[in-house]
């Protein structure tokens, strides 16, 4: 009966490994590429560069393929993730280190399918789940202009992955499960811009990369899931877009939410972390229409309340506070908030409009997740520098004079107060985001 057992077993792991060996061949077989179009020339290229251009600024693709400090496209950004530590490729018309051997259709093969020139499969760190919605006429626009940039000999550095996520090949059975490339379908329905407003936000801009939470493999719910997610390693918060308690388009007027996509910027909030650099590196740069549309996409998201953390979780990390104990945090946070935040934030939290951003109704504040707050008072930060907002204030780090104690008496204080109803923090729940990378 044992030997029985093995041999069940052992054929089991045998018909894995031929599945495995026979998906890593499939999903190595270069997918058939549609002709590249015929070549441009002169206005015509011109108008095709320029709009290449334009399209890498929506899709931010300089801000994760240039290295701090070097030069653009030509890759070497680290991406620290649960699974090892990505580089970004060299993207620039290099013949031997870039993409200045590849063609057109290898271009669109990468964006579309998720395969490199060779055929091999890409891994998800590059959003290509995202990409494969593109259009070919954009795809051809952006490696056009890529074309244009400055060669840059910088070789492209391995990534640094745990076993078993080293396994390339792996990858086949990741996109059987996860993957389908597929071009944008619009709502028949939809208006013209609402149709544009998802098109970029779904496909080219990549926001479900960011603001759908993924599993244990990396797979998140889809282009058009935008739920909320931390972000592994750095622990940033990328709020829902579903929630109006969190970050939902629709619960602001047309004109501000127009200058918050375009300077970053609210009423009663600002862009804060990786969303300031994408604020900077990309959104400024939406030409009018596309701002647009854009928000009559977001502004029209169902609207729905995300769950709040996992209750035992919670409850261990914030136990019940009594009356008197309460009392004594809030008095305690109020000290502190005089001494380190009211010049600033004002006595009644309403900032400074344009300067210092208002903490009475901050959404951000009053979120079961606290990790943005809690970074931006431990590090400090910065409103995006913007054409509508060509000074940016900053905030200090208060990280080195203030405890842990000392920052949950400070935030449960202001999200306990002018109508906030944010709830008390936790000293045990500051303490892990001391260690946790700027991004």
């Amino acid at each position: 009966m044992k030997r029985r057992l093995i041999i069940i077993a052992a054929s089991l792991l045998a018909a894995v490994f031929l599945l495995c060996v026979w998906a890593y061949q499939f999903g190595y077989v270069t997918a058939a590429v549609s002709a590249s179009p015929a070549l441009l020339s002169g206005k015509a290229l011109i108008e095709q560069q320029q709009r290449g251009a334009y399209l890498a600024r929506i899709g931010n693709c300089q801000g994760c393929h240039t290295a701090r400090g070097g030069s653009a496209y030509a890759g070497g950004r680290l991406i620290a993730s649960e699974f090892g530590q990505f580089s970004t490729p060299n993207i620039t018309p290099d013949l031997r280190n870039g993409i200045g051997s590849w063609s057109a259709g290898d271009f669109w093969q990468a964006l579309h399918f998720g395969k490199s020139r060779d055929g091999s499969l890409l891994y998800p760190a590059f959003p290509y789940p995202n990409y494969t919605q593109i259009t070919r006429s954009d795809a051809d626009a952006l490696f056009a202009y890529l074309q244009t940039v400055t060669a840059v000999a910088t070789p492209r550095l391995p990534h640094q992955l745990r076993f078993p996520y080293s396994e390339r090949r792996l990858l086949a059975l990741w996109r059987a499960w996860y993957f389908q490339a597929q071009v944008f379908v619009a709502e028949p329905a939809a208006t013209p811009a609402f149709k544009r407003g998802a098109y970029l936000v779904n496909g080219l801009g990549h926001c479900s990369a960011c603001h759908s939470p993924r599993n244990s493999l990396g797979a998140n719910r889809g282009t058009a899931d935008f739920s909320g997610a931390e972000m592994p390693i750095s622990r940033w918060y990328a709020p829902s877009l579903f929630d109006p308690a969190q970050a939902h388009l629709g619960v602001l007027t047309k004109a501000e939410a127009t200058r918050l996509l375009q300077t970053g910027i609210g009423k009663a909030s600002v862009m804060s972390g990786p969303m300031s650099e994408v604020m900077i590196e990309s959104l400024q740069y939406l030409n009018d229409a596309d701002r647009a549309a854009m928000l009559s996409y977001l502004q029209a998201l169902p609207r729905s309340e995300v769950p709040a953390p996992d209750l035992l979780e919670r409850a261990l990390a914030r136990p019940p506070l009594s009356p008197t104990r309460l009392t004594l945090i809030m008095q305690q946070g109020e000290k502190l908030y005089t001494d380190h935040c009211l010049d600033c934030h004002g006595a009644s939290g309403s900032g400074v409009a344009g300067i210092y951003p208002a903490l009475a109704g901050n959404r951000a504040l009053q979120s079961a997740h606290i990790g943005n707050p809690v970074r931006i008072v431990l590090n400090g930060g910065f409103t995006p520098l913007t054409v509508g907002n060509p000074r940016p204030y900053s905030m200090p780090p208060f990280g080195p004079q203030l405890s842990d104690a000392d920052i949950a008496a400070l935030l449960s204080y202001v999200r306990g107060s002018w109508g906030n109803q944010g709830g008390p923090v936790s000293a045990s729940e500051v303490n892990p985001y001391r260690t946790a990378p700027a991004d």
